[in-house]
C-alpha cells in the first residue's frame, strides 16, 4: 500500500462483495512482512464488539484466538460490570491496557475507526444497531436471529446491500462438518427429490411466572437496555430470561431458527426465498410476563412444492435438528455428540461421493476465521445476510400464523403478506420514542 492509502481504506476497498460479485485483491504474503510469518499489526483486521454478554464474550474470545489476523480494540455494553470484564479479557489477550470502553453504541460507532464489528444483543435491538453499524460502513459479524420483525430484517438486508459491506451471520453450524455434509448430500439428491423437511427446535422455555419488581442494579442502564421496547419496571430479566418475553424475542423458536431452519434451507436450495403459505398453532403460558410459546408447530409450503414443518423437538420423530425427506429416503443432521452427526435412511447414502460437476456447497472450517478472511479478500462469507434473514423470516411468519390463528399467504419476492391487513401489521412494531428505524 502506498503511504497515501490507509489500512482501513484498503480493507474497505476490498469489501466489494455484493450479490455474487467478488473481487480478490492482491494480498502481501506474511513472509514478506519481516515478522517470521506473522501479519504486521497494521495489516490485521481492527475489530470491536457491541454486546458483551454470554454470546458476545464467546464470539469475542473466538476472534481473540485469531491474534495474528485480528486486533481487538474496543467494547460496548449497557452493563458496566460486563463491560469491564470484557475489557480485562481483551487487555489480557493484547498484553496492554488499551481496550477502549463505551456505554452507548452511538458513541462507539462515531469514535471508533474500525474495519469490523461483532454484534451480540437482545433481538429487539437488532433493527437499530445492526443497521447503524452497516450504515457506518463496518463489516459485521452479527448474531442470529438477524431481526425481531420482518420489517427490521428487510431494513438490515437493504443496508448491507447499499453499503456493500461484508456480513457474517453467527449461524456457525454452516462451518461444521456434519451440517455441511448433510446439506450437501440433500441438495445433490442423495435421498431423492426433496419433498418435505422437518426442523426440530428446543422445547419451550419459561412458563408461568412474574418475577417481582426490583431495584435496577447500579451497573445496568435499564433505560438503554429497553431502548425501542416498551418501558416496564425492572424484574431481573436483562441477561438471559428476556428470551421468553415477546417484546424482546420469540423464545426458543426464534432463538434457534437461525440454526436449524437455516440448515434446512441450505440443503434444499431455499436460502434466497421464502414460503408461500404458513399455518400452525402454538401453546402459550396462560399468565405471567413470560409469554413466548412453550410449544409451537407450523407448516410452510413453498412455491416449488416443498413443505417444511417447524416444531418443538418432542413433537417430531427425529427430535432436534434438520431432516430432509426425498422420494428415495431421508437425511438427518443435528448436534448430538461432540462433533454432531449425520444419519440417513440407508447408511450407503452417507458413503456417497459428490461428483465434480455436482453442487459443492461453500465450505468453511472456522466461522470466525471465515469472516476475517472474507473481510481481507472482499469475498462473500459462508453465511451472508440474506440467507440469515430468510431463515428467521420463516420463524417470524410462523409466529404470525400462530398469533392470528390464520393461514398466512406470503409473497416471497415482494416480501409481503397477501390479502390480510391484520396479519400485515405484525410484520413490524412501533419503536418507543425517541428511537426510530434507521434510514437506509
Amino acid at each position: 500500500m502506498s503511504t497515501k492509502t490507509s489500512r482501513r481504506t484498503f480493507v474497505k476497498r476490498s469489501a466489494v462483495a455484493a450479490a455474487g460479485i467478488f473481487v480478490v485483491p492482491t494480498i502481501i504474503p506474511s513472509s514478506a512482512l519481516g515478522m517470521g510469518g506473522k501479519r504486521a499489526p497494521s495489516n490485521r483486521i481492527v475489530i470491536g464488539s457491541i454486546g458483551t454478554g454470554s454470546q458476545g464474550m464467546s464470539n469475542m474470545n473466538d476472534f481473540l484466538r485469531l491474534k495474528d489476523a485480528v486486533q481487538f480494540v474496543a467494547v460496548c455494553d449497557v452493563d458496566s460490570a460486563r463491560l469491564l470484564k470484557a475489557k480485562a479479557t481483551v487487555d489480557a489477550a493484547n498484553k496492554n491496557n488499551g481496550c477502549r470502553t463505551y456505554a452507548d453504541f452511538r458513541e462507539f460507532l462515531e469514535k471508533e475507526k474500525l474495519d469490523a464489528v461483532s454484534l451480540a444483543l437482545p433481538d429487539h435491538w437488532h433493527g437499530i444497531i445492526y443497521t447503524e453499524a452497516v450504515n457506518h460502513k463496518l463489516n459485521v459479524y452479527g448474531e442470529k436471529p438477524i431481526c425481531r420483525t420482518i420489517k427490521d430484517g428487510q431494513t438490515i438486508v437493504a443496508a448491507v446491500k447499499k453499503n456493500n459491506v461484508i456480513w457474517q451471520t453467527g449461524c456457525w453450524q454452516r462451518s461444521q462438518v456434519n451440517f455441511h455434509r448433510g446439506a450437501e448430500l440433500a441438495i445433490n439428491g442423495r435421498a431423492g427429490k426433496i419433498k418435505y423437511i422437518e426442523v426440530g427446535l428446543p422445547d419451550g422455555g419459561r412458563g408461568i411466572g412474574t418475577p417481582p419488581v426490583m431495584e435496577v442494579p447500579p451497573e445496568l442502564n435499564w433505560e438503554m437496555w429497553l431502548g425501542p421496547a416498551l418501558k416496564v419496571p425492572y424484574r431481573g430479566v436483562s441477561h438471559w430470561n428476556w428470551r421468553w418475553i415477546l417484546d424482546y424475542s420469540g423464545g426458543q423458536l426464534t432463538d434457534w431458527a437461525g440454526h436449524h431452519i437455516d440448515i434446512g434451507n441450505w440443503g434444499a436450495g431455499l436460502e434466497y426465498t421464502g414460503p408461500a403459505e404458513i399455518s400452525g398453532k402454538g401453546v402459550y403460558p396462560p399468565e405471567g410476563i413470560y409469554n413466548a410459546p412453550v410449544e409451537y408447530d407450523f407448516l410452510c409450503k413453498y412455491e416449488n412444492g416443498i413443505e417444511m414443518r417447524v416444531a418443538n423437538a418432542s413433537r417430531l420423530k427425529m427430535g432436534m435438528g434438520t431432516t430432509w425427506y426425498g422420494d428415495l429416503g431421508w437425511i438427518h443432521t443435528d448436534r448430538r455428540g461432540n462433533t454432531g452427526v449425520v444419519t440417513a435412511s440407508d447408511p450407503k447414502i452417507l458413503e456417497e461421493v459428490i461428483g465434480e460437476n455436482e453442487i459443492h456447497l461453500y465450505k468453511s472450517e472456522n466461522h470466525w476465521q471465515n469472516f476475517v478472511d472474507s473481510v481481507r479478500t472482499g469475498t462473500q462469507t459462508i453465511a451472508p445476510i440474506e440467507p440469515g434473514y430468510r431463515a428467521i423470516s420463516v420463524a417470524l411468519l410462523g409466529e404470525i400464523a400462530m398469533t392470528t390463528g390464520e393461514t398466512i399467504h406470503w409473497d416471497p419476492v415482494k416480501e409481503e403478506i397477501i390479502g390480510n391487513p391484520r396479519a400485515s401489521r405484525l410484520l413490524s412494531r412501533p419503536y418507543r420514542k425517541p428511537w426510530e428505524r434507521p434510514i437506509v
